[in-house]
């Protein structure tokens, strides 16, 4: 999970969101106020509700939002994360805890955490497996 998150407010507008995208080569930022999620926007959002309706980079934030946002908490395991990300089709979950945003987890998180934790399993059978040339010397 990303702790340190980059995120917008209902003061922000369309521009700036897209420059904050651009700055730091992401696709999704949390809406919050104060440090309570009110939504997120996505570069999706940007185009579909923004550039595609004719609207100005003055465009405030509310009208690009998405509110319906699904978010998960921070004792959820990484399977049930995965799970809910799957389900509902998204590649972005932001955590909540409290009301407040905790931060987000990424599919590309999971994917480094599942390739990491394969590699581990990977490696302790090998560990664990009996060197057959070692059980040989005993016998």
């Amino acid at each position: 999970m990303t702790r340190d998150c980059v995120t917008v407010t209902l003061e922000d507008n369309v521009y700036e969101i897209a420059v904050k995208m651009k700055q730091h080569d992401i696709g999704f930022i949390p809406v919050v106020d104060g440090k309570q999620l009110i939504g997120v926007v996505t570069d999706r959002d940007l185009v579909v509700r923004g550039y595609a309706e004719k609207r100005s980079g003055s465009t405030a934030v509310k009208e690009v939002i998405s509110e319906k946002t699904v978010t998960a908490s921070p004792d959820m395991t990484v399977r049930e994360a995965a799970e809910l990300m799957a389900r509902e089709q998204i590649r972005r979950l932001p955590i909540v805890e409290n009301g407040e945003l905790a931060g987000v987890v990424a599919i590309g998180d999971l994917a480094v955490r599942q390739k990491l934790e394969d590699e581990a399993g990977q490696a302790l059978s090998r560990i664990s497996e009996p060197d057959l040339n070692e059980t040989q010397a005993y016998h």
